[in-house]
């Protein structure tokens, strides 16, 4: 896989539809050639003390943030015809999934693969497997942890190194 966009979430709270935060880094032919980053307007808005404690975002950091809808018209044509890829697909596809119910939008039905279980069969001997300690085995630094647009760029580290180095 030579081409895809890497896409990581915030959210504000417990409910996945709550995303604060977008990071998207778009790779072609094997090479990172755009990157996008938003703060959103989360919907239901309110943030608990967990989710800040994660990612530091507040109330007060995306009261002004513009709201989903308008955020993914700025992704979509971005993404168009690209796979999606995540560390931990089954968090950020559902929160994608989700807030895309709370708009009422029609969801594309995109194509999504996970990071995670990629590199738990292709990389042997990791002390774990969290986005971190992959980034860092795939040549990554990852020094902004829970920064979706870091995270995002991580991810795409290692879907390089998992899809496309794994299957030359």
């Amino acid at each position: 896989m030579r081409n895809f966009a890497a896409i990581d979430f915030e959210t504000a709270n417990e409910q996945r539809c709550s995303v604060c935060s977008v990071g998207v880094v778009i790779v072609k032919e094997g090479e990172i050639t755009d990157s996008y980053y938003s703060l959103i307007r989360p919907e239901p808005e309110y943030y608990t003390y967990w989710t800040t404690r994660v990612h530091g975002l507040t109330l007060a950091d995306t009261a002004g943030a513009p709201v989903f809808p308008d955020v993914w018209r700025e992704i979509a044509p971005r993404i168009e015809g690209l796979p999606l890829v995540a560390h931990n697909k089954a968090f950020d596809e559902s929160c994608l999934k989700a807030v895309f119910r709370t708009y009422s939008m029609d969801y594309p039905d995109y194509d999504f693969y996970c990071t995670l279980q990629a590199s738990r069969r292709v990389i042997k001997g990791l002390p774990d497997y969290q986005l971190h300690t992959v980034a860092a085995c795939c040549g990554y630094k990852l020094e902004r942890h829970h920064n979706a647009l870091a995270d995002a760029e991580a991810c795409a580290w290692i879907a390089k190194a998992v899809f496309f180095t794994a299957n030359e």
